[in-house]
């Protein structure tokens, strides 16, 4: 699926944010933890290993990528999770980033069928660039929604990247890169 909607509008994308949302669990279950995961990847390699991976533990080694807000619970509150994407910092040497979200999967395996109200925006200032409720993935326990490419002019694009995982974080971080790209 990946691919789909592409956005540059005649600008170099400067910064983007992703944000996530879900609702906690019921009362009488576990918490129910997503997590927002960037892969950065070498311009010259850039469907191979990451280069370095940003999540809630963690943030790109040149502050380009991290965590601004994390909630291990949702809180049904809106969007309590987001990731920062600034793109005109970031060095040449990578030309790809890929962003997904990951179900924690604990004792009680579960995919984005299972959580309520989950739901992933990406911003580019006040440009909504995508919104999505995870219904084309419901069956997965993970997903990649963005892919950000540098283009040979140097500047960077987004490319929605809707595509579902069966794996775990750790799994899924290793398959991020596999995403169809543009």
């Amino acid at each position: 699926m990946g691919g789909g909607k592409v956005s540059s509008v005649g600008k170099e994308l400067a910064k983007a944010e992703v944000r996530l949302k879900w609702d906690p669990s019921p009362h009488n279950e576990p918490p129910r933890h997503l997590d927002i995961i960037a892969a950065t990847y070498f311009a010259d390699d850039p469907r191979g290993r990451p280069a370095y991976v940003v999540h809630y533990e963690s943030r790109s080694p040149d502050g380009t990528i991290n965590m601004s807000r994390h909630s291990k619970t949702g809180m049904g509150f809106g969007f309590v999770e987001a990731m920062t994407l600034e793109f005109d910092r970031m060095s040449s040497a990578y030309g790809r980033v890929v962003v997904g979200v990951a179900i924690h999967q604990d004792d009680c395996p579960r995919t984005f069928g299972d959580i309520s109200n989950a739901g992933v925006l990406v911003v580019e200032g006040y440009r909504e660039l995508l919104k999505d409720a995870f219904a084309q993935v419901a069956g997965a326990t993970a997903a990649t929604v963005a892919d950000f490419v540098r283009n040979a002019s140097g500047t960077w694009e987004f490319h929605e990247a809707l595509q579902g995982f069966d794996n775990d974080p750790a799994g899924f971080i290793a398959e991020m890169g596999s995403v169809s790209q543009p």
